[in-house]
C-alpha cells in the first residue's frame, strides 16, 4: 500500500532491513511530551530525543547534519543514525517530523550551533484570531498541543488503508450510510431514464410516431423527455444553496435528517401524478432534499474518516449511485411487461424504501469532529472522535483538527459564500465546480439513459431492459475496483487516464454508428456504451468525488461543495436537452453519433485537467492549504515538500 510521501519516505522503504547502530545512551521517555528534566539529562549526555522518546548522540547528529550542508544532495537517511528515528527540528524538543527539508535543517542548525538558543516557532498571531472571534483552542501557542497536532498529522501519514479500516470500522460504517442517500437520486434519475422507454407509459403520455398502416410505435416527446429529467436538477439546484447554510448552522447530520423527512413527504406528488405536468412538477420537488443529500454526502465522508481512507469512502458515493440504477433496472424490467399504471406507479412507490431507515441510523450517527471543532464544540468533538475509532490517540487527531481549523480561521473567519470567490479559495472553488461540471461531459449521460440509448441503438424492448440491468451491474464492479484502484494510483492520473480512455471509446461509438447500419454495428453502438459507462463508475466517477471532497479548505467545505454541485446542475440542466435531443427519435435521432458530441466534450476535460487539476493523494487538510496559499502549480503539487511544523 502506499504511504504518505514525506521527505523521509523514499529512503526508509529502500534502507528497511538497515538493522539499528548501537547509540552511546538510551533514555526510555513516558510519552513524546518529555519532561524538561529528562529533556536537559538527555541533553547533558550528548543527546537528543527521537521520535520514538530514545535519546541519540549528539555529536553524531551534528556531524551527520554538518555533512549534509556540504554536501544537499546526501540522502536524508545517511543524516539520520536509523530509519526507525526521525528528528525533530533536529535541536528543539519538539514533536517528530519526517517533512524535514534542507532550508529547515539549516536553519534550525545554524541557529543552534551560533546561539544555542532553541530556533523560534512560526506560529500564526493570535491577536488575529480574536479579532475575529475564532480562537476556539490554544493549540496555536500551547507547545503540548501542538506535539498532539503533529503526531496526529504523522500518524495519518504513516497508516495504510488496511490498517485504517481496521482501527477505523464504524467511520467507515457512517461515511458509507451517509453516501447512501445518494441513491435516491440515483434511482429517481435512473427511473425516468426507464419511464421513456417502458411501453405503456409511452403509449399512455407519448405521441405516434408510426407511418400509417404499420404497428403503432409511440414515443414521448422530447420536450417532456427532457423536463422530467431537468425538473428534478432544478430543484436539486435549489436545495444545494441550502444546504450549506444550513449545514454550516446545524451541522451534517440534522441537515440530512431534515432532508430526509422532506424527501418522505415530497415522493407523494410524483406517486399521484396523473400527467405528465404533474410528474415533473413531483419531480422538481424531489430535488431539493436531493441536493442537500449530494452537497453534504461527499464533505462528511471525508470529515470523518482517515487521510487513507478519504478516497475509498468517497468512492462510494458512485458506487451508491450504480445501486440505484441496478434497483431500477430489476424494477423496470420485470414490470415492464405490464399494461396498466403499476408499470411505472410501483417503481415511484418503492422510493419509500430508502428515507425513514436512513433517518433513523442518522440519528444515531455522530456528527463531523470538524463541524464540531470549527463551532468550539471541543468535548463533543473528541467524543465523536473516539465514536469513529480514534479512541487511544483521539487527543492527537483532536489537536491535529484544532490547529487546521484555527489557521484556516485566521485567514478568513467566519465562513461566507463571497469567501469561496476571494483570494485562492477562488482557485479551489474553480477547481470544484469544473470538476462537478465535467460529470457531464465525459459519457455520463449515455449510463444514465442507457435503455434508452439501446433502443435507440436498435435493440429491441426487453433486450434494452436487460443491458440496462447488466450495465448497472458492470457499474458497481467498476466502483468496487475503484476502491483499490484509488489505493494504487494518485487522483490526477486516475483522471486523465480514465478520461483519456473514454474519449478513444466514444469517437470509436461515433464510427460505427456513421457506418452502414447492419445487426452487427448495432451490437457494437451497444457494447461501445456498457463500456464507457463501466470506465466512468470505475475512473471518473469516484475520483470526483474524492477529489470535490479534498479540493476546498475545511472552513469553506459545506458551502464548496453546494455550490460545485450546483456547477453541476447548471451545467446538466442543457446537457440533459441535448442529449434528448440527439437521441430522441422526435429530435435528432443521432443514436451512436452521440458520441462525437460527447468526445469532443471529454477532450475538453482532460486538457483542462492537464493544466489545471493538482494532485490531493496524501496531503492533509492543513498541507494542501498551504500548496494552495503557495499558489503551487497543478502539476507541482505532487513533488512539494510540506514541512509538519508549517502554519501557513
Amino acid at each position: 500500500m502506499p504511504r504518505a510521501r514525506t521527505a523521509l519516505s523514499s529512503t526508509n522503504a529502500r534502507n528497511k532491513k538497515t538493522p539499528l547502530r548501537p547509540k552511546p545512551s538510551q533514555v526510555e521517555v513516558n510519552s513524546l511530551h518529555a519532561s524538561s528534566k529528562a529533556w536537559e539529562g538527555c541533553l547533558s549526555r550528548g543527546a537528543v530525543v527521537s521520535g520514538s522518546g530514545r535519546c541519540i548522540a549528539l555529536a553524531e547528529v551534528t556531524a551527520r547534519a554538518r555533512a549534509r550542508l556540504r554536501n544537499p544532495f546526501m540522502t536524508r537517511q545517511a543524516l539520520l543514525p536509523s530509519s526507525r528515528f526521525h528528528l525533530l527540528r533536529y535541536f528543539s524538543p519538539l514533536p517528530p517530523t519526517s517533512n524535514l527539508t534542507t532550508s529547515s535543517v539549516q536553519r534550525n542548525t545554524t541557529k543552534m550551533s551560533s546561539t544555542g538558543v532553541e530556533p523560534k516557532r512560526n506560529d500564526v498571531e493570535v491577536e488575529a484570531l480574536e479579532e475575529k472571534n475564532t480562537l476556539h483552542s490554544d493549540v496555536l501557542v500551547n507547545k503540548d498541543l501542538m506535539s498532539n497536532a503533529f503526531e496526529g498529522e504523522n500518524a495519518e501519514h504513516q497508516e495504510t488503508v488496511w490498517e485504517a479500516i481496521k482501527s477505523h470500522k464504524m467511520a467507515c460504517m457512517w461515511a458509507f450510510i451517509m453516501c447512501f442517500t445518494i441513491v435516491m437520486e440515483s434511482f429517481d434519475m435512473f427511473l425516468n431514464g426507464n419511464f421513456v422507454a417502458l411501453p405503456h407509459f409511452k403509449e399512455k403520455y407519448g405521441v405516434l410516431i408510426s407511418e400509417p398502416g404499420e404497428d403503432p410505435v409511440y414515443a414521448i416527446e422530447t420536450k417532456w423527455q427532457s423536463s422530467l429529467f431537468q425538473a428534478g436538477q432544478c430543484g436539486a439546484f435549489v436545495g444545494v444553496f441550502l444546504a450549506g447554510p444550513i449545514t454550516t448552522w446545524l451541522g451534517y447530520r440534522w441537515t440530512t435528517i431534515l432532508g430526509l423527512v422532506l424527501m418522505n413527504a415530497t415522493i407523494f406528488i410524483s406517486f399521484f401524478a396523473d400527467s405528465l405536468e404533474v410528474l415533473v412538477i413531483g419531480q422538481a420537488f424531489e430535488g431539493v432534499p436531493w441536493g442537500i443529500f449530494i452537497a453534504n454526502s461527499p464533505a462528511y465522508a471525508s470529515e470523518v474518516v482517515p487521510l487513507a481512507l478519504r478516497s475509498v469512502c468517497t468512492a462510494t458515493l458512485q458506487m451508491s449511485w450504480s445501486i440505484g440504477g441496478i434497483l431500477v433496472a430489476g424494477v423496470c424490467y420485470a414490470y415492464n411487461q405490464r399494461l396498466d399504471e403499476w408499470a411505472w406507479r410501483m417503481p415511484l412507490a418503492l422510493q419509500w424504501i430508502f428515507p425513514t431507515p436512513l433517518l433513523v441510523l442518522l440519528f444515531f450517527a455522530p456528527e463531523s469532529p470538524w463541524w464540531l471543532t470549527r463551532k468550539g464544540r471541543r468535548d463533543e468533538a473528541l467524543r465523536s472522535i473516539e465514536r469513529l475509532g480514534d479512541k487511544h490517540d483521539s487527543q492527537d487527531k483532536l489537536a491535529m483538527i484544532e490547529r487546521t481549523v484555527e489557521i484556516e480561521a485566521k485567514l478568513g473567519g467566519n465562513p461566507t459564500l463571497l469567501d469561496l470567490f476571494k483570494g485562492t479559495d477562488l482557485r479551489r472553488t474553480i477547481i470544484t465546480c469544473l470538476m462537478y461540471a465535467s460529470q457531464n461531459f465525459a459519457g455520463n449521460l449515455i449510463a444514465n439513459q442507457a435503455t434508452f440509448f439501446f433502443e435507440q441503438a436498435g435493440m429491441d424492448t426487453n433486450f434494452s431492459f436487460q443491458l440496462g440491468l447488466i450495465n448497472s451491474c458492470l457499474g458497481l464492479i467498476a466502483n468496487i475496483g475503484s476502491w483499490f484502484l484509488t489505493a494504487w494510483c494518485g487522483r490526477r492520473t486516475i483522471y486523465l487516464w480514465g478520461t483519456a480512455v473514454n474519449v478513444t471509446f466514444l469517437i470509436l461509438l461515433g464510427i460505427c454508428a456513421s457506418i452502414q447500419q447492419n445487426s452487427a454495428t448495432n451490437y457494437a453502438q451497444a457494447v461501445f456504451g456498457v463500456l464507457i459507462s463501466f470506465v466512468y463508475a470505475g475512473a471518473m466517477g469516484p475520483i470526483s468525488y474524492s477529489i470535490i471532497a479534498e479540493a476546498s479548505s475545511v472552513r469553506l467545505r459545506a458551502l464548496s461543495t453546494g455550490v460545485g454541485r450546483g456547477a453541476y446542475y447548471v451545467a446538466e440542466i442543457p446537457m440533459i436537452f441535448l442529449a434528448s435531443q440527439m437521441l430522441n427519435p422526435t429530435g435528432w435521432n443521432m443514436a451512436g453519433k452521440c458520441g462525437y458530441v460527447w468526445g469532443g466534450t471529454a477532450l475538453v476535460c482532460w486538457v483542462s485537467a492537464y493544466f489545471f487539476l493538482p494532485e490531493f493523494k496524501h496531503r492533509s487538510y492543513r498541507e494542501l492549504d498551504i500548496l494552495f496559499n503557495r499558489r503551487v502549480p497543478a502539476r507541482k503539487f505532487k513533488s512539494t515538500v510540506i514541512d509538519v511544523r508549517e502554519n501557513e
